[in-house]
């Protein structure tokens, strides 16, 4: 009888599944590489954002540009480091000149995004953006709900502005500075 397999071990199969079943042909011509996701398997913590920029492609790991940066001082704010969380994104291949992607590449990678988080089992998953709260929380606005924890299908999740959003906007900065404080209490009450 063999061992059950990792939690790493089952998203290096579904990394290797997404290159084998090319859910985006398009998208991955112009693209470097797959961008599957990056940190810790065993997180209580999820991040998720749209896709993957100019530095994300190069480097192979989501969020590793300015709103990068960004994202671990405000992990930093909250005593927490990349290693502690794991973060993706909806789509797993840069879109070209950085355009936001296109409902059907968003839908095309929704059931391999739905079995990362199967395998991870966070207690919180943190949308960053408009997009990947639109995908997980269809229907809502975020300018209205951002900061608010959502139980939704078996996932509570809170909906956040993403670091980009702030890069470009100073008062966009401290509501996502706000909202991201939040994070530990809300841990703490699921």
């Amino acid at each position: 009888m063999s061992a059950a397999k990792t939690k790493q071990q089952l998203l290096d199969e579904l990394k290797a599944r997404i290159e084998k079943e090319d859910p985006t042909p398009e998208l991955r011509k112009g693209a470097t590489q797959l961008v599957f996701g990056d940190g810790n398997q065993d997180a209580d913590i999820v991040f998720i954002g749209e896709a993957p920029g100019k530095n994300e492609d190069l480097q192979g790991k989501p969020f590793v540009g300015a709103s990068g940066k960004f994202l671990g001082e405000m992990l930093e704010m909250i005593n927490l480091e990349r290693k502690d969380i794991y973060i993706t994104n909806i789509v797993k291949y840069r879109p070209p000149n950085n355009r936001d992607p296109l409902p059907a590449e968003k839908e095309a990678f929704m059931p391999y995004l739905q079995e990362q988080l199967d395998i991870i089992k966070p207690k919180l998953i943190v949308t960053l953006g408009r997009h990947s709260m639109d995908v997980l929380l269809p229907g809502l606005k975020i300018s209205q709900v951002h900061g608010q924890p959502k139980r939704y299908k078996d996932h509570v999740y809170l909906p956040l502005f993403h670091p980009a959003a702030a890069l470009y906007n100073g008062g966009m900065r401290q509501t996502l500075i706000d909202d991201f404080a939040s994070i530990p209490a809300i841990l703490k009450k699921i």
